[in-house]
C-alpha cells in the first residue's frame, strides 16, 4: 500500500498587534487546540486557492493578500511515513469581520499573549518566525496521539 500525506494549509491572520485564532472543536483533528486556520486541500487545488477558501469558510473573512513562509512536515507515531504536509501563511490585509464556524470559536490574541501551551507543540518554535515576517520549513516528530512533540528540526531564512 502507498502511504499519502494528507496536504493542508494553516494562515495566520495579523491585525494591530494581535493573531487570530481558531479554537477547534472537539471531535474534529487537533479538537481543542488554538491554531490558525486553515485545511485539507482538495485534488487539483493550490494551496493558496485552499487557503482562501478554508479561511473564508472557517471566518467569513476574504484574504486580500498572503505571505507565504514555508513547509512543515509532520509524523506521528513511530513510522518514518510523512504523515501531514502544511503550507504556512500569514495576511495582514483582508475583508470582514471573523465570524466563527462548527469548526471553532475564533479569538484574536495578543502578541504577548499567544496560549501556546493550548497549542499544538510545534507553535512555540515557528510562530515567532511568522510574527517576524521570516521564511521557514521543518519537520516535527509527535508521539501517535499527538500530545507530545518528540523530536524537531527548522530552518529558517
Amino acid at each position: 500500500m502507498i502511504w499519502m500525506p494528507i496536504v493542508a494549509t494553516l494562515c495566520h491572520i495579523i491585525k494591530d498587534g494581535c493573531f487570530l485564532l481558531q479554537k477547534k472543536s472537539i471531535g474534529l483533528f487537533g479538537g481543542g487546540k488554538w491554531n490558525g486556520v486553515g485545511g485539507r486541500l482538495k485534488p487539483g487545488e493550490s494551496p493558496e486557492v485552499c487557503v482562501r477558501r478554508e479561511v473564508f469558510e472557517e471566518t467569513g473573512l476574504k484574504l486580500l493578500n498572503l505571505k507565504f513562509h514555508g513547509i512543515l512536515n509532520f509524523y506521528f507515531g513511530d513510522r518514518e511515513e510523512l504523515d501531514w504536509v502544511v503550507h504556512i501563511f500569514s495576511t495582514t490585509n483582508f475583508e470582514g469581520e471573523p465570524k466563527s464556524s462548527e469548526e471553532g470559536e475564533l479569538r484574536w490574541f495578543d502578541f504577548e499573549e499567544i496560549p501556546f501551551e493550548e497549542m499544538w507543540g510545534d507553535d512555540r518554535y515557528w510562530i515567532p518566525l511568522v510574527l517576524k515576517g521570516k521564511n521557514f520549513c521543518g519537520n516535527f516528530y509527535f508521539d501517535e496521539e499527538g500530545k507530545r512533540l518528540l523530536d524537531f528540526d527548522l530552518k529558517s531564512e
